[in-house]
């Protein structure tokens, strides 16, 4: 019998062994795939050292007001950056061709502009790739940053932009034009709320129509260069 013993007990400290260093090995990966996984903050300034700022406009409607933002951004030589939904596009195409052929930029917000925290990984890429594929049919060009329906940025939000190669954007100022409150009243806001690296939000609004050339000369005054938000963001 003590033989007997003496002969199971390795295979049986053997096995244990196997067992444990398997426990720690499904524990190693999955604690790796969290950390390749989890997806990046999302941005909301760009380098605090420079004094320069950019404009972004989240486009889903207003296109009657789209025409004077893009020639009040000729004519004072602005760079944007023009988030588009999906939706928006399909219908607006010569639009979206303006943008781009303006040399303006233009990024992804999104298809059906949904409360995007609510949804699935799978439903945020979908939303996503729509939009991408709309885009490009009228631009040629393929989005480099996202910017997520009403701000919302919960991990499968995030997760789904990053899959998507998309950076996501937030924003440091935001005129909440849709408010509509009096041109003064955002112009004072941008004015009081400017800092290094900030990135300006407005939409295509007439308040912003009214707002924006006095924001710009305003932006220049403090010294500030307004410049795409690719070249805020670079640096």
């Amino acid at each position: 019998m003590f033989v007997f013993y003496t002969r199971k007990l390795p295979i049986i400290v053997f096995l244990s062994s196997i067992l444990v260093l398997g426990a720690l090995g499904i524990g190693l990966i999955s604690h790796q795939s969290r950390q390749v996984f989890k997806p990046e903050a999302p941005i909301t300034h760009g380098n605090a050292a420079k004094k320069c700022v950019s404009i972004t406009v989240n486009v889903d409607w207003g296109e009657q007001y789209l025409p004077d933002l893009l020639e009040i951004l000729r004519q004072h030589h602005v760079q944007a950056m023009f988030f588009i939904t999906g939706r928006w596009a399909q219908i607006n195409g010569p639009l979206v061709r303006k943008i781009a052929d303006e040399g303006q930029d233009i990024g992804n917000h999104g298809f059906s502009h949904p409360h995007v925290n609510e949804l699935s990984l799978d439903e945020n890429m979908d939303e996503i790739r729509q939009t991408e594929d709309v885009l490009y049919q009228f631009t040629g060009r393929h989005s480099k940053f996202f910017a997520p329906p009403y701000g919302e940025h919960n991990d499968m939000v995030l997760a789904a932009a990053a899959r998507s190669n998309l950076r996501t954007v937030l924003w440091s100022i935001d005129t909440v034009d849709w408010q509509n409150p009096t041109p003064q009243w955002i112009i004072t806001r941008v004015q009081n709320m400017s800092q290094n690296g900030a990135i300006i939000l407005i939409h295509p609004t007439p308040v912003a129509v009214k707002a924006l050339p006095e924001i710009l000369v305003t932006l220049a005054g403090q010294g500030y260069e307004i410049v795409p938000l690719e070249k805020l963001l670079s640096e």
